[in-house]
């Protein structure tokens, strides 16, 4: 049947969750070592801001965060940013982590205001690197340019 008998086309399945960290904070880099350890189902793929492939997602989108300040999580048409994607991510690895969406609970924006308290100190407290992570041989499938 076609779209004008009223049977619409089912549409091609999702990409996976695509996460979009700062490629060049230590502690961007320890988070995904964290998610990547505890998605056994492989769920998350990742790429860092500075990268080809959040280049690409903004001009097919409209502008990702003009800075690398905040994790993006980009699922199917919806983004999430800030403490939003946290906690979404922290869900998605399920057993205990799924508690996590309890905290979307507190406002947005104390939540965020938090979470940018935290971006803003987090060159200071971890370090940061010269380039982007290099994935590991393991890891070439999931973290994307």
């Amino acid at each position: 049947m076609s779209e004008a008998d009223g049977d619409l086309q089912a549409s091609p399945a999702p990409a996976a969750p695509l996460v979009l960290f700062d490629g060049v904070c230590n502690f961007c880099d320890a988070a995904v070592d964290f998610i990547l350890a505890r998605d056994r189902s492989g769920r998350f793929r990742f790429a860092s801001l500075q990268g080809s492939t959040a280049r690409g997602l903004a001009e097919r989108i409209g502008p990702l965060p003009a800075t690398p300040n905040s994790i993006v999580l980009v699922t199917g048409a919806i983004i999430y940013t800030e403490s939003s994607a946290a906690l979404r991510i922290l869900a998605g690895l399920g057993g205990c982590w799924c508690l996590a969406l309890g905290l979307l609970v507190v406002p947005a924006a104390i939540r965020d205001r938090v979470y940018r308290w935290f971006a803003r100190n987090r060159y200071r407290w971890f370090g940061k690197r010269d380039t982007c992570r290099v994935p590991e041989p393991h890891e070439r499938a999931r973290l994307l340019d």
